[in-house]
């Protein structure tokens, strides 16, 4: 205090809480809230295509009201996926009209999830599509040849989503499949069997009704000539073979659900890009053996805590190999399921 100010005068200068000043809120008058609106008008419909940052959504599947909505994404959904199948809950303009765009608010509890990752030790997940409920894995008797451990991976993808898988190899004039086939004789997997001049239209179409099945494929198998033949109007690129590579050019670069209609009902055909490779990062390996169920079955044999790896004392499927109990093809099964199995040992090594 100086010399000059009295005690009075310090008493009227004291501040009390009217002479604060408050900044307002930069972002807006009100101040930011987790509560949600709970959108209790929202329309449901679910999603059969996706194009940068917009997604096709098909309203009111099979009613006279059946319409497309062009949708977004909610703020709130940020960090949610939206994949082709997921069935959602749509607010704002759900007419379809031209120039109108809707949200998805919510995703509903997914059935089934299909994915894949980079390799065995990328534990990032792709989610390739939602709530499909079979698998139909296209592979070619010959140009390119067929692989027998990247359809154990396909098999491995859909046993680990709840998906039941088809098999359906094509340009069977090129080559037999009998000994390819013989390596997956011990599974219960329907097989369509197509060549260039004969495709099973009908057989594979009855299988498809009623359900939504997920087609996959390694690029050049004839997957999209397949598609286009079902889906007439699909309109879904074709390619080649290389000669010299032997590998398939990728022609679908999305993921495009399309309806086949027939007089017995309606399904539906979720195209995928071709793949080369189908990484399992994120697969528990707990779900590998039941993918093999002829050795499942074998398995259940072993001794409690059996790995099933070369290194396995007393395993019962190694032994029921050379006791010859599984055929020709049993030693090919258990070789495919331990190079598996071996993966997601050396994973956990690493981690740990």
């Amino acid at each position: 205090m100086s010399w000059w100010e009295t005690d009075e005068d310090e008493d009227e200068d004291e501040y009390d809480e009217s002479d604060v000043k408050v900044r307002p809120n930069r972002r807006g008058s009100r101040p930011r809230t987790k509560v949600r609106p709970e959108h209790a008008d929202a329309v449901e419909g679910w999603v059969y295509g996706v194009d940068r940052g917009r997604y096709a959504v098909l309203v009111g599947d099979g009613t006279p009201d059946e319409h497309v909505i062009t949708a977004a994404r909610a703020s709130e959904l940020r960090r949610k996926s939206v994949v082709t199948g997921d069935r959602v809950d749509l607010v704002g303009d759900t007419t379809g009209d031209p120039g109108t765009l809707a949200r998805i608010v919510r995703v509903q509890e997914r059935t089934t999830l299909l994915r894949r990752s980079a390799d065995d030790t990328d534990e990032v997940e792709r989610i390739i599509v939602a709530n499909a409920d079979q698998m139909l894995i296209v592979v070619a008797a010959a140009n390119p040849e067929p692989r027998i451990r990247l359809l154990d991976r396909y098999l491995v993808a859909a046993f680990d989503a709840g998906i039941a898988p088809i098999l359906c190899i094509t340009k069977t004039d090129l080559a037999d499949p009998a000994p390819f086939l013989e390596n997956f004789a011990g599974l219960d997997l329907p097989v369509f069997r197509s060549s260039t001049d004969r495709m099973p239209l009908e057989q594979i179409t009855a299988a498809l009704i009623g359900h939504r099945t997920v087609f996959v494929g390694h690029s050049g198998v004839g997957k999209s000539t397949l598609v286009n033949a079902l889906v007439p109007d699909a309109n879904r690129a074709t390619g080649v073979v290389n000669v010299v590579t032997g590998r398939g050019r990728h022609t679908s670069s999305s993921t495009v659900s399309l309806r086949v209609h027939t007089e017995a009902g309606d399904g539906w055909v979720i195209d995928t890009p071709g793949v080369r490779s189908f990484g399992l990062g994120h697969v528990d390996p707990a779900n590998i053996l039941g993918a093999f169920s002829d050795l499942a079955a074998v398995a259940e044999r072993c001794p409690r805590g059996c790995t099933h790896l070369p290194d396995a004392p007393d395993c019962a499927i190694a032994e029921a190999v050379e006791a010859g109990e599984l055929g020709d093809t049993g030693r090919a099964r258990l070789d495919s399921l331990q190079r598996l199995l071996g993966t997601f040992a050396a994973r956990s090594t690493r981690v740990e």
